[in-house]
Order: C-alpha cells, then sequence, then structure tokens
C-alpha cells in the first residue's frame, strides 16, 4: 500500500470517528432541545404534565361536575363528527378520558384538524387535557372513520358555581398544502 493511500484512510477514519462523535453528542443534545421546544410551543409540555399528576393526586370525593360534549363540523359534507356520549359526570382531580368519533365524507384523503373551547370562558383554565386529538392534524383516509380520544382532568381548584362545562370541538379540514408542510 502506498505511503499517499495510508495517509487518505487514516484522515477518513478520523473523519468518520468525528462524524459518530457529533452524532452521538446531537443526539444528548436533542433531549434539552425538544424541552426548549415544548415550552416555546407549549406542545408536550412536561410543566403542564407535572401539574396534571398533581391534580390526579388529589382527587375531591364530595364534588361532581356534569362535563358535556359537543361537536361541529362546519364545512358541510366533509365530515361526520360527534361524541360518543353527550356528557360525564365527573369529580375534580381525577383523570377522565371522552371519545369522539369523526369519518371523511370524501372520497379522498383529508387532514382534519380540531380546534376545542369550554364553556363557560372562566372555567377554561380550571379544565386541563393531557392528551387530545386536537393536539396534532389527524389525516383520514377517503371514507375512514375512527374514534378519537382526548383525556382531561377538572381541577379542584375550579369555582365552586360552576357545576357544568361545556367542550365543545370544531373540525375543519386543512388545505392539502399546510397538511403536507406538518
Amino acid at each position: 500500500m502506498s505511503a499517499d493511500r495510508q495517509r487518505d484512510n487514516r484522515r477518513l477514519t478520523r473523519s468518520l470517528l468525528l462524524m459518530t462523535a457529533g452524532a452521538f453528542a446531537f443526539g444528548f443534545a436533542l433531549v434539552p432541545l425538544y424541552d426548549v421546544i415544548c415550552d416555546v410551543t407549549g406542545y408536550g409540555s412536561r410543566e403542564a404534565l407535572r401539574q396534571a399528576a398533581d391534580v390526579v393526586e388529589a382527587p375531591v370525593a364530595n364534588r361532581s361536575v356534569t362535563v358535556e360534549f359537543i361537536s361541529a363540523a362546519p364545512t358541510f359534507g366533509e365530515w361526520e363528527f360527534r361524541p360518543v356520549a353527550s356528557s360525564l359526570e365527573v369529580r375534580p382531580g381525577k383523570l377522565y378520558e371522552a371519545r369522539f368519533l369523526a369519518r371523511n365524507l370524501l372520497a379522498r384523503q383529508v387532514t382534519g384538524q380540531a380546534i376545542p373551547s369550554i364553556a363557560p370562558q372562566q372555567a377554561t383554565r380550571y379544565f386541563r387535557k393531557t392528551d387530545c386529538f386536537c393536539f396534532e392534524p389527524q389525516p383520514f383516509a377517503a371514507g375512514e372513520e375512527r374514534e378519537l380520544l382526548v383525556r382531561f382532568i377538572v381541577d379542584p381548584q375550579l369555582p365552586d358555581n360552576i357545576d357544568r362545562l361545556t367542550l365543545a370541538y370544531s373540525i375543519y379540514g386543512m388545505p392539502e398544502r399546510m397538511a403536507a408542510a406538518r
């Protein structure tokens, strides 16, 4: 083997080792980077999940709140969208889940985005979703139907004068260019 070839092989080996070390370091850097992105966007926030976990540890046994579920599909003929149950009696501080049925009525793939709202307005800060189909756009094949899940906790600090909440969702089809960009 010639000296030039040996030198080239050593240089290549060093470059590959540096790339491997860089990839390894990048993998470790992703964890704090993910935390920063979560803090900025609010999605997947570990602090919000910790707060939700704290609430779950302290359910209120002597109080119940009715949570009503409402759905809307503002664009006619694109979606069938409805809650599986119209309401649920909950104990503040306990984790619950609700399911919605969604079906794409179009003969083509479509991506839907659900937009939530909570009434009364002053109860919004006491209603915590720990997992929700509304956090991400939902791709549906032509004619596909499936259940969508939301997990939530009603904070025990909910004012005593509020005994009924309404969780409403509207589902919209996203333009193809926006769905492709996500």
